[in-house]
């Protein structure tokens, strides 16, 4: 067994080093969650970042190359964990109207990124603008709902629902106005509802997709 195996496997209080590594990894992720979406990403440093989780800042090192790469670890995780939920709804709905399978996608992801104020302000506030990596990323996942919008609409196309045309600028503007009303419902809590934020981007995406 090569030694770098044997030392994740090596047990102390009953908890392998791979354990603790993990461990040691989901608080930070925690922290940045706290930190980010709270304080903001520019107010936040690895130190406070390590304070906050316990952890020493060549724990961090062990885990992350920089603060960057914690930022974009949580925001892949947030649209990965909308994404799946999105496309395990979808598969619940497969013969349901156009307007009902986009209220079930815009709930199920709405309710992923904007039921936590912090994750809001993560995804829509403190990723723009921090770099030229974050923003690859940002953008590659614009694209991959991007591409979902498109699929979907021609889908509808399929189904007699929408005529056939280029969707590649509506479902730009969808995300767009998802992007938008989310922020700002994160902004404005007890002012306006989620409700009301999901029924106009559901009216919104509808109207891009059938005009």
């Amino acid at each position: 067994m090569p030694r770098t195996e044997a030392v994740a496997r090596r047990t102390y209080g009953g908890r392998t080093a791979a354990d603790r590594r993990a461990e040691r990894r989901g608080r930070l992720l925690e922290a940045g969650l706290q930190l980010f979406g709270t304080e903001g990403y520019a107010a936040t440093s690895i130190e406070k970042l390590c304070t906050h989780a316990g952890v020493s800042t060549r724990n961090f090192y062990e885990e992350f190359n920089s603060r960057e790469d914690l930022l974009i670890a949580l925001h892949s995780r947030a649209n990965e964990q909308s994404y799946r939920a999105v496309n395990a709804a979808f598969a619940e709905a497969t013969d349901a109207a156009l307007a009902e399978r986009f209220e079930l996608a815009v709930r199920t992801f709405i309710n992923n990124m904007a039921s936590d104020p912090r994750w809001a302000r993560l995804a829509y506030v403190e990723m723009i603008g921090v770099s030229d990596k974050v923003e690859k990323h940002r953008m590659a996942w614009r694209k991959r709902w991007w591409d979902f919008m498109v699929a979907e609409a021609d889908r509808a196309v399929l189904r007699g629902e929408a005529k056939a045309r280029d969707f590649t600028l509506p479902a730009l503007a969808v995300i767009a106005s998802v992007n938008e009303l989310v922020h700002h419902y994160s902004v404005n809590r007890g002012r306006i509802t989620l409700d009301e934020v999901i029924a106009e981007v559901v009216r919104f995406a509808v109207a891009a997709v059938t005009a």
